[in-house]
């Protein structure tokens, strides 16, 4: 079983993703629309966290470092549509695996770089 958790404050991109995700039986998905509710929750058997970097209540560059000192071993692919190559080097610094721009190129897209940063 892999357990993902989803962090986005735009509920139809938690819902899409959900809904994909879940459609593999080997997939447990739990999303978060708020950054702080999300740290809180989300514990070591957590094996990879999608996080949105722009978000009203902590951004992902905030919450990143926070999420990496609770559950060292987790894997983070950051998400945005406003990638600038400094955000990008900063969440790299940080910890993240990768990174996905939204809109995403397709689903299949955020399934292979799961299956990518779990195979590292």
């Amino acid at each position: 079983m892999i357990n993902i958790a989803v962090i986005d404050d735009e509920i139809e991109i938690l819902s899409m993703i959900d809904k994909y995700l879940s459609r593999d039986k080997n997939n447990s998905v739990k999303t978060y629309n708020n950054p702080l509710n999300a740290l809180s929750s989300i514990s070591n058997s957590t094996d990879v966290v999608l996080l949105d970097i722009m978000m009203p209540q902590m951004n992902g560059l905030e919450l990143l470092p926070k999420l990496k000192e609770k559950c060292p071993d987790v894997k983070v692919i950051m998400m945005t549509a406003y990638s600038t190559l400094d955000k990008v080097l900063e969440a790299h610094r940080q910890g993240a695996e990768h990174y996905l721009m939204k809109p995403f190129s397709s689903l299949d897209a955020i399934s292979k770089k799961i299956d990518e940063v779990l195979a590292k």
